[in-house]
């Protein structure tokens, strides 16, 4: 698709990723190389070339089956504001996805652009991150074994509506995860891989936030004075013990579908922390 001045929305491909990671650090975005490449690995994307090669936008499309599609790593160099082509990388995304619902999470700068486009906010999103605090090790948390891998997909499928196996499973190839297990059943999982400036916690899928809390102090209790982030919806009601814990409010986004659909039922288990603002 050319636009003026011979810049070119083409196929996001290995080859671009050097040139997003520039562009998202303009942005004082923390992603790094390996973040991109994660995405990419697990979605489907777009990037702006201009005309001596330099990546000056992106888009991806992650998809989770036919349940639903996340829209990320929207960035649009400042030189080309003004100009239409965040609604073009939208477009793109839109085509990608098919008739997948949408979700993603706006930042304050790209909120308008998605409102015109149909997206309508959900909740908030909060950042925590900081170097941890020294924390105590709770009980009735383990590291998950090699044969509780589908038992944990399980739960997030129920937690998120959603099929994410291969989201997971890159997840258990970059990180760790730990587990809380009710009887033989699996009642709650977290992970913790590297990312940005240190590490991520994410996904927390747990039936309450006591749980919820003991899943990030066992990732976080071996971690004194590493720098950890957490990202946590408003409502998980978990934000003023990650403050507590060393991890402060930074920022955050709006969390936005479209169209506007309400999951069937509300599920047991609840999503207390994101795998990131981009995957959900």
């Amino acid at each position: 698709m050319p636009m003026q001045n011979q810049i070119d929305i083409v196929a996001f491909e290995p080859e671009h990723i050097d040139g997003a990671v520039e562009l998202s650090r303009a942005e004082s975005w923390p992603h790094r190389r390996e973040d991109w490449a994660m995405v990419q690995q697990l979605s489907a994307g777009v990037a702006v070339v201009d005309g001596d090669g330099r990546v000056t936008g992106t888009t991806f499309m992650t998809p989770f089956g036919d349940d639903y599609a996340t829209i990320n790593m929207v960035i649009v160099d400042k030189s080309m504001r003004g100009l239409g082509v965040g609604r073009k990388l939208m477009e793109r995304a839109f085509e990608l996805a098919g008739k997948r619902p949408l979700r993603l999470i706006a930042t304050k700068e790209g909120l308008p652009l998605y409102e015109k486009l149909g997206f309508v906010a959900t909740g908030t999103i909060r950042q925590h991150q900081g170097a941890v605090r020294a924390v105590e090790r709770p009980e009735g948390v383990e590291d998950m074994r090699s044969g509780d891998v589908e038992a944990v997909k399980a739960l997030d499928r129920k937690a998120y509506h959603a099929d994410r196996s291969a989201l997971l499973d890159a997840l258990l190839q970059r990180g760790q995860i730990a587990v809380v297990r009710k009887g033989d059943a699996i009642d709650a999982w977290a992970a913790i891989r590297p990312f940005g400036r240190g590490e991520v916690i994410g996904p927390v899928i747990a039936p309450d936030a006591k749980t919820a809390c003991a899943l990030v102090a066992y990732l976080a209790s071996s971690r004194e004075g590493s720098f950890l982030r957490v990202d946590t919806g408003s409502e998980t009601g978990i934000a003023p013990w990650l403050s507590e814990l060393g991890l402060a409010h930074v920022g955050g986004g709006v969390t936005m579908r479209r169209p506007l659909t309400e999951n069937a039922g509300e599920p047991k288990h609840k999503v207390f922390a994101l795998v990131s603002q981009a995957l959900g």
